[in-house]
């Protein structure tokens, strides 16, 4: 009875540790490294690889509207002050924005960027990027989640989300900081 109860939670752990490494293998596949920019060690790619392999590129429903309106009420934010978990015109933190402008046109983004990140097509090159694009970060503060930091492409290298120091503000992906951070983008768009 003992020896087929080992032989039940070996096989248990023989199967997860198997179904870990083809969802590796897989999103390895699909998304090699080399065209993520910014990872800087085995502990990022690992991180990179459990995201992807954890569910990327869900649709979202974006009821017809476009890019151009969610920019627009995305810079009606401008100059709102930082908090963390505020998505209102009080204060807001950067998912907080994509949350509170998408609300407005009845698109439902869950507040976390992390979460967030799981909508859309990644893009992983800057110069792909069109307006209204997601834009996401890591390594933007202390945590255990990969993806720390979120905004909307704006164009023009340029775009808007909240900033700790500056509330809702608009900033170039040049920027010395973002530039190192930034991870990839979505689009969630057709």
């Amino acid at each position: 009875m003992k020896l087929s109860l080992i032989y039940k939670k070996r096989s248990a752990i023989l199967l997860v540790f198997i179904f870990q490494l083809l969802i590796s293998y897989c999103a390895k596949r699909a998304y090699p490294e080399r065209v993520f920019g910014n990872i800087e060690n085995s502990a990022e790619s690992i991180n990179l690889r459990e995201f992807l392999g954890s569910g990327s590129e869900k649709e979202l429903d974006t009821r017809n509207t476009s890019p151009d309106q969610i920019i627009e009420t995305a810079r009606q934010y401008f100059g709102v002050p930082h908090c963390m978990g505020g998505s209102s015109s009080r204060c807001m933190d950067c998912s907080g924005l994509l949350v509170a402008v998408f609300k407005k046109y009845g698109i439902f983004l869950p507040h976390n960027s992390e979460e967030q990140a799981r909508y859309g097509k990644i893009i992983t090159v800057k110069d792909e990027l069109k307006k209204g694009d997601l834009v996401f970060f890591i390594r933007s503060y202390k945590t255990q989640r990969f993806i720390t930091h979120s905004g909307i492409y704006l164009g023009n290298n340029e775009f808007i989300h909240t900033s700790s120091t500056n509330g809702v503000t608009i900033t170039s992906l040049d920027d010395s900081w973002w530039k190192e951070k930034f991870i990839f983008g979505t689009r969630v768009f057709k």
